[in-house]
């Protein structure tokens, strides 16, 4: 084919827009959505992708644009291979025990562990008991990109669950925790210093919600993908796109607490967290603010 060829099937492609008009696309709408633990109670080992794709239209699952989340049950003396094309993968032991081996050795686990993987070709999922995982990579930002992992950014990190609620405890005794608006740990990995994430995509917060506490609304630019760890009877969160002049989240969705239950917060939506039982609860967020916190465009707003 002649260059003169080429020209006309590439110059066919170009388009043009008018700036006020296209500035502000309409993009799909990211909604509130509840994945509940009847999911992954019962049944066959199995991966159980929160795939949303149809409504964010695209060609790959995904739960949300840079995120892909989902339960993964591995029962008694059975194992399952994920297979990911992913920077960043984190998994959160809801039951059971087991282990884990990926490109860069063997993790041993139990319920209310936490670990991260990075890119690896594959990971091998064993279970000793029967187990249910909690996951979520950053999958569907390189389908979007098109890319594939050349290195791994960081080696695998394991959170204990007696270090999780060492930490928690810690947190708790500081003088005035009580009357703070957030009481959790961020959990951080030592690779990435500057957004102190847990990955270099990921965010993660291990927060507790104490029993008859209201934590005010607040906002960020990051989606996030909340799974409940614990909770009593009448603990939720309120989810709404804006507030009122005395911090009122105007027209709230409401969420509610299960254990073993996962729901999405969209990005740019207040939401507050409330515990009208007597037991406290603990709540695991997920979101992409590894990636939006290195751009600078969290944009984290609590009302005062």
């Amino acid at each position: 084919m002649s260059s003169s060829n080429n020209n006309a099937t590439w110059e066919a492609q170009a388009q043009f827009k008018e700036y006020l008009s296209a500035v502000n696309p309409k993009m799909p709408k990211i909604e509130v959505e509840a994945f509940l633990s009847n999911l992954h109670e019962s049944g066959e080992t199995r991966l159980i992708p929160f795939d949303l794709s149809p409504n964010l239209q695209t060609n790959y699952a995904a739960t949300s644009p840079n995120l892909l989340a989902g339960y993964l049950r591995v029962n008694a003396a059975e194992s399952f291979t994920t297979d990911f094309v992913a920077t960043s993968q984190l998994y959160f032991v809801i039951y059971g025990t087991g282990s884990t081996l990926a490109d860069q050795g063997k993790i041993d686990w139990k319920a209310g562990d936490l670990f991260t993987l990075p890119s690896t070709s594959k990971a091998l999922h064993q279970a000793t008991t029967d187990s249910v995982l909690f996951w979520v990579n950053d999958a569907p930002l390189l389908s979007y990109l098109g890319v594939a992992p050349k290195e791994a950014r960081f080696t695998p990190v394991l959170y204990t669950k007696e270090r999780l609620s060492e930490a928690l405890e810690n947190e708790r005794a500081i003088g005035g925790a009580q009357q703070r608006n957030r009481l959790g740990v961020l959990l951080s990995n030592p690779n990435f210093p500057q957004t102190m994430t847990l990955t270099h995509t990921l965010w993660s917060l291990y927060n507790i919600l104490p029993a008859g506490v209201v934590q005010k609304p607040h906002r960020h630019n990051s989606i996030a993908i909340d799974h409940c760890v614990s909770a009593g009877p009448d603990t939720y969160t309120m989810i709404g796109k804006d507030i009122d002049e005395n911090g009122n989240i105007i027209n709230p969705i409401k969420a509610m607490w299960t254990p073993g239950s996962t729901f999405i917060t969209p990005p740019g939506w207040w939401h507050s967290h409330h515990n009208d039982s007597g037991v406290d609860a603990v709540v695991l967020p997920i979101q992409d603010a590894g990636l939006i916190m290195n751009m600078q465009i969290l944009d984290f707003k609590m009302v005062k």
